[in-house]
């Protein structure tokens, strides 16, 4: 096999094959009459040795003691390879799993780790709906600042932002267990509050989006069942206020 059917079969270059030639790494056994290289089995299996250490970062002066050891045959090589490639592919993993995390604390705007939104959200972590909203917000400029926003955001500034929402959820709770209808001014208050809150937290929310958001919450059964793992008819109470609080607003 002459040198460029190496090189096509290898992915090495021409100029490479003959530097190893020349600093006798890899030494073609033969020569055609005109001279070019020829390159036999022998040849070809020492240059996959040497392939392979490279891309576990040998030196090439490292690579030629290994491969010259008269104590070491090409299977000592190949477990030697194995075992190192199998060390390599533990840490790619641990790699990829860090990246993989990173990639989704981006795209959720928080900087959280598994563990800390777990903590934070418990089992409503947010990042489970993270595609769908992009796909349905994506283009919009509350998705847009919601990001921005977020980004900013530590483990503990969820943690209070999350114990002020349970908070509101459970005043909202007691004005509808306690009798005060969802139109009446307790009731829109609290929603306010609420809307108030997106606006200052996540993105500009005019009483006419919140108005939508609130439709949301009886027309997705996830939003629905949100509101009523607090207090049965939750969703509805909190849907009628909302509407009703951008109603008086204008």
């Amino acid at each position: 096999m002459n040198v460029g059917d190496v090189a096509r079969l290898t992915g090495v270059t021409v100029r490479t094959l003959h530097h190893y030639d020349r600093i006798g790494l890899v030494r073609p056994e033969g020569r055609t009459p005109a001279g070019y290289r020829v390159y036999g089995e022998r040849d070809l299996d020492r240059l996959q040795q040497v392939l392979v250490y490279r891309q576990l970062g040998f030196p090439l002066e490292e690579v030629a003691a290994l491969l010259d050891d008269p104590e070491a045959d090409a299977l000592e090589h190949l477990r030697r390879q194995h075992r190192l490639l199998l060390e390599r592919v533990d840490r790619v993993q641990e790699m990829v799993a860090a990246v993989e995390k990173e990639m989704e604390a981006r795209q959720m705007g928080i900087s959280l780790t598994p563990e800390e939104r777990f903590e934070v959200f418990g089992s409503e972590d947010p990042a489970r709906y993270e595609e769908e909203a992009e796909q349905r917000w994506g283009d919009t400029e509350a998705w847009t600042q919601s990001r921005q926003r977020t980004a900013r955001y530590t483990k503990e500034d969820w943690k209070r932002i999350r114990a002020e929402d349970e908070d509101l959820e459970r005043r909202f709770a007691a004005a509808m267990t306690e009798g005060a209808a969802a139109d009446s001014g307790r009731a829109m208050d609290l929603a306010e509050e609420h809307r108030q809150r997106i606006d200052s937290l996540y993105y500009d929310c005019p009483p006419e989006m919140h108005a939508g958001l609130g439709r949301m919450y009886v027309e997705d059964e996830r939003f629905t069942a949100y509101y009523e793992r607090v207090a049965p008819g939750l969703a509805a109470y909190v849907s009628t206020a909302v509407q009703a609080n951008a109603a008086r607003q204008g």
